[in-house]
């Protein structure tokens, strides 16, 4: 039996909503942890016109982490909601040396890839969550797969299931799970920093 959808407790696409969650978000311990972690793993790369995708990208907490300490970037936040889009085009206001642009498009939708161009990273943080129900994030990662040049790398980072994380078994996989569905997708993958029942990914495509 398929289980149903897990239903959002808010409405992202509400300017109000949106503002609580960023408040919200801004609290959240060990962010800057997470952060750093994937900014080092983009600087790695080494890369000049570096692109990025981010997926789920809010109000820009992690597009303003990685834009502040790179430079010659080309990274495109995709989020659903219009709110997040201007909010996180108020933080990202000020920086400059990189080019940014915003993509109103659900990572849940069929088709949600088209006409986007292959990047290097594909980065997500605290959003792979967002499908509403843990059996969709394979077929989300293949998607992924897709979008990344030959070299490229997803960086996935979210909740987990279990102890220490969260309790809710169908919204959030464990992180054997987490691993299982990467790996079920086509990528060979390292677990680069678990903290505050959250895990962070880094995922090579095995082509």
């Amino acid at each position: 039996m398929i289980q149903a959808d897990v239903p959002s407790p808010i409405d992202l696409k509400n300017m109000e909503d949106a503002k609580a969650w960023e408040q919200a978000a801004m609290q959240r311990p060990f962010r800057k942890d997470f952060f750093a972690a994937i900014c080092t793993e983009i600087g790695a790369l080494q890369k000049p016109g570096l692109r990025i995708l981010e997926l789920g990208s809010g109000p820009g907490f992690l597009a303003e982490h990685i834009l502040a300490q790179l430079q010659d970037i080309n990274y495109t936040l995709l989020d659903f909601s219009a709110a997040m889009h201007q909010l996180a085009s108020q933080r990202l206001s000020d920086l400059t040396g990189n080019t940014i642009q915003y993509l109103e498009r659900s990572f849940k939708e069929r088709g949600w890839t088209d006409g986007i161009e292959k990047v290097e990273v594909v980065a997500t943080n605290q959003a792979v969550h967002e499908l509403r129900h843990k059996r969709y994030a394979p077929e989300l990662f293949l998607q992924v797969r897709d979008l990344l040049k030959p070299g490229g790398v997803l960086l996935f980072c979210d909740h987990y299931f279990g102890q220490d994380g969260m309790t809710n078994d169908q919204l959030y996989m464990s992180r054997m799970e987490q691993r299982q569905a990467l790996e079920s997708a086509g990528y060979r993958v390292s677990e680069i920093l678990v903290k505050g029942g959250r895990a962070l990914y880094k995922a090579l495509p095995n082509h």
